[in-house]
């Protein structure tokens, strides 16, 4: 019996999880720190519990994933991309329409009491199905590859992009539609398709790239983006992210705060409960600015550098991975999980717009907070199952 025990903890990817139980702590520390620093918080302990909670039912989804046999995986990877892409579609009728207000975005699905966010689930369902369509597809085409073959599968996993692009653009959730677009990248890029049309397609987004920042910069352009669709609460975020302190009082008030809080913590920070600055939604988006300024400069420097060291534990499963399948998995799961911390960081920070990304592990317990749990158990899931052959037809 001991010795069935100690061969199945063999099997369990230590490396990986300290990095995330170490984020765990960090973002248990920030909670109370901003919940500490919010005059309108009257007690903080019913608000960790409920942090708490969120976190046991994400270590236990962490851990049932890991347990789920490659084969079921497999074999459940359309099952799980069609029913988060029906979930995300009852938005269009059930969105919530107080958060939609809130945030200008129609991303919260309200079902009576329950109200959560489909796009985070739907970004794994979307990592499982980018991943079984190339892994299809490279085991029936010939190596290498063929232009044409290498069309068919982008087309393919493009056909499966298109229904969740048209459902984020009825949400007017641009920060989210980055994060399926950074997946379909990093996952184009090691599916082995031609560099010649790797080098056109990356170019043409960086020219389209060039295009849309040149677009937002200027009133015609900002004309021409609001005949599709764009909202005004978007252009406000690049203005305020452009010029923080000269709308501090109106739409970059929380960006200007939050630069605010940073630049006080100087080298070593105040101290968490001696925090002075007030940022509006501290304890979600603007949860850096908590570390920035409770811990300074030191203590921003060591929180980026244990998300490195996430990064780099999950680039290693990549590289160690027997089976294609769990590449292009681990793959999705890392360019998810970059994006995320670079756009908050860099938001809070005025390196970029504010575009409402969560931090993982630290911002505040939900629907995202629970996906990243799940993104970790798929990559743990590798090291676990013993399968040594499963035939991905």
């Amino acid at each position: 019996m001991r010795r069935a025990i100690h061969s199945k903890s063999e099997l369990i990817n230590y490396a990986l999880l300290l990095p995330v139980f170490l984020l765990i702590l960090v973002g248990f520390i920030a909670q109370y720190g901003a919940f500490h620093a919010d005059p309108s918080v009257e007690s903080i302990a019913p608000l960790l519990k409920r942090q708490l909670l969120w976190t046991l039912l994400g270590i236990l989804t962490m851990f049932a994933t890991m347990f789920i046999p490659i084969k079921y995986l497999w074999k459940l990877t359309p099952v799980i991309y069609g029913a988060s892409l029906f979930l995300m579609s009852l938005l269009i009728k059930f969105h919530d329409p107080v958060m939609a207000v809130a945030t200008g975005t129609k991303r919260w699905l309200r079902l009576g009491p329950i109200s959560f966010q489909p796009s985070e689930f739907m970004k794994l369902g979307y990592i499982l199905m980018l991943a079984y369509i190339v892994t299809k597809c490279r085991q029936n085409t010939s190596n290498p590859s063929t232009l044409k073959e290498d069309f068919r599968l982008l087309g393919k996993m493009s056909l499966v992009s298109l229904p969740i692009m048209a459902l984020m653009f009825y949400q007017k959730d641009f920060g989210t539609s980055l994060v399926f677009i950074s997946i379909f990248l990093g996952v184009v890029l090691i599916s082995g398709c031609s560099w010649k049309i790797l080098a056109v397609g990356f170019g043409s987004i960086g020219v389209l790239g060039v295009s849309s920042i040149l677009l937002v910069l200027t009133e015609r352009g900002q004309k021409i983006l609001s005949l599709l669709h764009f909202q005004p609460y978007q252009f406000n975020r690049i203005h305020a992210w452009l010029n923080p302190f000269e709308y501090a009082d109106t739409i970059s008030f929380q960006q200007a705060r939050g630069l605010i809080a940073i630049g006080s913590g100087e080298m070593l920070g105040k101290g968490l409960t001696n925090m002075q600055i007030y940022v509006p939604v501290r304890e979600s988006d603007m949860i850096f600015t908590v570390i920035g300024e409770a811990y300074g400069f030191v203590g921003t420097c060591a929180l980026i550098l244990l998300f490195f060291y996430l990064i780099y534990q999950m680039l290693i499963c990549t590289l160690n991975a027997k089976r294609e399948f769990y590449a292009y998995i681990t793959t999705g799961v890392i360019m998810y999980f970059l994006f995320h911390i670079l756009e908050n960081i860099g938001s809070n920070i005025g390196l970029l717009p504010l575009t409402g990304i969560p931090l993982p592990f630290i911002s505040q317990g939900g629907t995202a907070y629970l996906a990243n749990f799940i993104g970790v158990g798929l990559i743990l899931s590798m090291y676990y199952q013993k399968e040594k052959d499963y035939p991905f037809r």
